[in-house]
């Protein structure tokens, strides 16, 4: 049921979606406490704790230059469930918000883990010197082969053994 709830935006957070184009779900309730005086919100606290487990101050709290943001997604443009066997383009749009860094991170929705894919991490970031589109937007491409000359790629599952 965790996954269940946490797989739309949730109903207490204000901008449940982080950016209204795109299906990236904000999955932390903000300064929200989970209760109010008659009842408390089961599925937000929940999905919170199937997604974060655990977490600091800065994760939940909306101040500028200081904590992190944690945008969510598991299904593509079109609403499809994402699957480690299709390739996708993530369009990170121009001037993300982020004082220090923002990195691209993929996990196995089913256990929360960093998923093993055959590279040094399963993720990418600001610090990898990703090439920039001419709108100043970021592609990187994830899938299980390598996206291609002059793309960035990140692999999500491990190549499968060739034959």
């Amino acid at each position: 049921m965790g996954l269940a709830v946490s797989y739309e935006p949730q109903t207490i957070v204000p901008d449940g979606l982080w950016y209204p184009d795109r299906h990236w779900l904000n999955v932390f309730p903000g300064n929200a406490t989970f209760t109010a005086e008659t009842f408390n919100y089961i599925d937000p606290r929940t999905g919170f704790f199937t997604n974060a487990y655990s977490a600091s101050p800065g994760m939940a709290v909306n101040m500028e230059n200081v904590g992190a943001k944690y945008p969510a997604t598991f299904v593509d443009a079109s609403g499809a469930f994402l699957s480690g066997d299709k390739s996708y383009r993530l369009n990170l749009p121009k001037n993300i918000p982020a004082a220090l860094f923002w990195p691209v991170t993929v996990y196995d929705s089913m256990t929360a883990t960093q998923v093993r894919n055959g590279q040094p991490f399963a993720s990418i970031n600001t610090m990898d010197k990703l090439p920039m589109n001419t709108d100043g937007s970021t592609d990187i491409y994830l899938g299980p082969q390598p996206p291609g000359e002059g793309k960035t790629g990140l692999r999500p599952y491990p190549a499968k053994a060739s034959s």
